[in-house]
């Protein structure tokens, strides 16, 4: 039986070499794909139950892992849709059929549809932020969408919310009640004037005319019209009321804003709401000046390209110059990464030994950031990797002479009786 053991012991020895060698060679040949982990055998001892004086010889067991854990370079590229994760996390994607899988390939480019996919095609996964920021589902792939990055028309945000800073001169005249803008009679009387420029639904822009009258000690009022119906002389009477109005407060010593109304809600004729903030106003000994004043919200634009932030925000610019939040793009890990089963395309998926799957956003819970226009580049060292063809190849060698010998002095056995 030692005979046969041993010659059973060589065969299980170039077994596990021949496994070895197969990791080199995938590892070699896929040396410069993006994001690729390498392959590596781990041996283990197969010791058999020894019994009387002789030995018997057991063997070795091959078992392959991947280095998930170890990172490749991260080299920068020319593409903001190329990304790579530096620190903990993987993307996750989708093939065509629906199937979810985590990668660390990160070379996504737009497809007929507009979808990021990589080179093995998988889809690139996100939340949409078209609702506002969105939540991630911790445990689980539900309420991800493919990231979609082409314009097949034009889209317009109807304004919802802006900001208007400025100066009040303390020494205005003071107003009487009748003669205020928000009576809205010829000969309508104010201190200042400015207008700002806001979206409704539909992306038409509308011009409000904002009113500022001071009337009486550290009191202003503030009067928004919709400019479109104004009269004839570009002023009062407007042929509709006021679409906001608001009192402001001023601490008489410091000229700050006192109590809690430090905005307005303007209703923009044709679109939304718009909450106005206007606490950086002041009350100063200083003619009319503004200082800050801008509006969310754009007209019918088509997405011109897009930007990728670290915390994994997909930005749309447009070609009227603003930046839209389109998606938010989640990470994913499991408890052990090397133990993760490797399916082809360079994806994983997790197992029992593995642990389950947990997703969060980039810079949050210990996962890493989003690097835009860069890939990580495979974690392959061809010189560690020819070290070990070479080792395996000797190997290899040195078990097929036992099994040789084996059977030589099994030959010998044989022809005892001859």
């Amino acid at each position: 039986m030692s005979l046969y053991g041993m010659m059973r012991t060589g065969v299980a020895g170039m077994n596990a070499q021949a496994s070895r060698l197969g990791t080199v060679a995938d590892n070699i040949a896929n040396s410069g794909t993006t994001g690729y982990k390498r392959a590596r055998a781990e041996f283990s001892s197969l010791v058999m139950p020894q019994t009387g004086g002789s030995y018997v010889s057991g063997g070795v067991n091959a078992t392959t892992q991947r280095s998930v854990t170890t990172t490749g370079i991260i080299q920068p590229t020319t593409s903001a849709t190329d990304l790579a994760i530096d620190g903990n996390g993987m993307f996750i994607v989708q093939d065509a059929s629906g199937s979810i899988f985590m990668t660390r390939a990160g070379n996504f480019v737009p497809d007929g549809n507009g979808r990021l996919v990589n080179a093995a095609g998988f889809q690139l996964l996100g939340y949409s932020t078209a609702n506002g920021e969105p939540t991630v589902t911790a445990n689980g792939f539900e309420g991800l969408e493919p990231v979609t990055v082409s314009s097949t028309g034009l889209r317009a945000t109807p304004t919802t919310a802006g900001l208007f800073a400025a100066n009040l001169p303390a020494g205005a005249t003071d107003v009487a009640a009748g003669s205020l803008p928000s009576d809205n009679v010829a000969g309508s009387t104010y201190s200042s004037k400015s207008s700002i420029v806001v979206v409704d639904d539909l992306g038409g822009q509308k011009l409000l005319d904002l009113y500022f009258t001071k009337t009486g000690a550290n009191s202003w009022e503030v009067t928004a019209f919709d400019r479109s119906t104004a009269s004839a002389s570009g002023g009062f009477p407007y042929s509709a009321g006021p679409v906001g109005t608001q009192t402001l407060s001023f601490d008489g010593t410091t000229g700050q804003l006192t109590g809690a109304n430090n905005s307005m809600t303007i209703a923009i004729p044709g679109g939304q709401s718009m909450d106005l903030d206007l606490s950086g106003m002041t009350q100063l000994d200083s003619p009319y000046e503004l200082f800050d004043v801008g509006a969310n919200g754009n007209p019918p634009s088509a997405l011109e390209s897009v930007e990728i932030s670290g915390d994994g925000t997909v930005y749309g610019l447009y070609d009227d110059g603003s930046y839209r939040s389109l998606y938010r793009i989640p990470l994913a890990t499991v408890t052990s990464p090397d133990m993760m089963t490797s399916l082809p395309g360079n994806v994983f998926s997790a197992s029992a030994e593995s642990g389950a799957v947990r997703i969060g956003f980039a810079n949050e819970s210990g996962f890493g950031s989003v690097v835009s226009s860069a890939l990580e580049n495979s974690n392959v060292d061809i010189a560690t990797e020819l070290t070990n063809m070479i080792e395996s190849q000797r190997s290899y060698t040195a078990n097929s002479k036992v099994f040789q010998t084996g059977s030589e002095l099994m030959d010998v056995l044989v022809n005892l009786k001859r």
